[in-house]
């Protein structure tokens, strides 16, 4: 999850102690709560740790049950940094690092990387097609990625990421698209994370701890992205900071599942017969 600098280059962390995913916007009915267990998932992301971000707990909860969990990171995370003279390629490198033990934290193991570079993702048609061969070849009947819908969305890879995954499902479904990437597919579900109108919880009680060791895994994001270690200038101890992301998870988690009427949960737009 990269975000927006200050024209400093940085910016007060301490002032931005968000949720996680973003706030719930307003629901229409009740949510449907829990799908089937799927026997295999794909989760698109636009950087590494927004998977962890948007369903991390779904996806653990479901790979104890017996699902094969895919992760699909579009770039290269190399805008997560606040440093300038960091070298680059190093920060590409340690996100790669992390983005493989957050999957294997929530019980995933295949991760496929398209490597574009961070801030330059684009909803073209060369990229819908890669997207399209992954469905094709992982052949999920759960697919999960960000809700392009989202009102108000200001990260552009956040906005491409989503439409790579509803137009990369609908290339996917049909074998008249990209013929060459292999057997049509689609699946029976698609679930969209940050969604504008959330119509679905996926029940998360007993997997916050697995959602946060996976989020935790993005150690270079710490700072940036989740404000622990960017207070000890000030004398605020790290313990500490981690602590107040772990009440910031649990109170996200929290938050949508109340819409449901479960403990803890993460909300989603669903769309079935895709």
């Amino acid at each position: 999850m990269t975000g927006d600098a200050t024209a400093g280059g940085r910016r007060d962390a301490s002032a931005r102690l968000r949720m996680p995913v973003g706030d719930l916007p307003e629901q229409g009915d009740k949510p449907t709560v829990d799908l089937p267990v799927p026997s295999i998932a794909l989760a698109v992301g636009a950087h590494p740790d927004d998977i962890e971000f948007g369903c991390g707990a779904t996806l653990a909860k479901w790979s104890a049950r017996g699902c094969r969990v895919h992760h699909l990171v579009l770039t290269d995370g190399s805008k997560g940094t606040w440093d300038p003279a960091i070298d680059i390629a190093e920060v590409t490198k340690l996100r790669k690092e992390e983005q493989l033990e957050a999957a294997r934290l929530v019980g995933g193991g295949d991760v496929t990387f398209l490597d574009i570079v961070d801030g330059e993702l684009e909803s073209d048609i060369e990229t819908r097609k890669s997207v399209c061969e992954v469905i094709r070849r992982v052949r999920p009947e759960v697919l999960l990625g960000h809700d392009p819908w989202r009102r108000y969305r200001l990260h552009p890879d956040h906005r491409h990421a989503g439409w790579l995954v509803t137009d990369g499902l609908v290339a996917a479904r049909d074998q008249t698209f990209f013929p060459e990437t292999g057997e049509a597919h689609r699946p029976a579900h698609l679930l969209l994370w940050e969604a504008d109108v959330p119509n679905h919880v996926e029940d998360a009680d007993g997997h916050m701890p697995d959602k946060l060791a996976a989020l935790m895994a993005h150690r270079s994001q710490h700072v940036s992205t989740m404000g622990i270690g960017a207070r000890n200038e000030n004398g605020v101890d790290q313990k500490t900071e981690e602590e107040e992301f772990s009440d910031r998870v649990r109170a996200q988690l929290d938050a949508h599942g109340a819409i449901a009427g479960v403990a803890l949960g993460e909300a989603f737009h669903r769309l079935d017969a895709t």
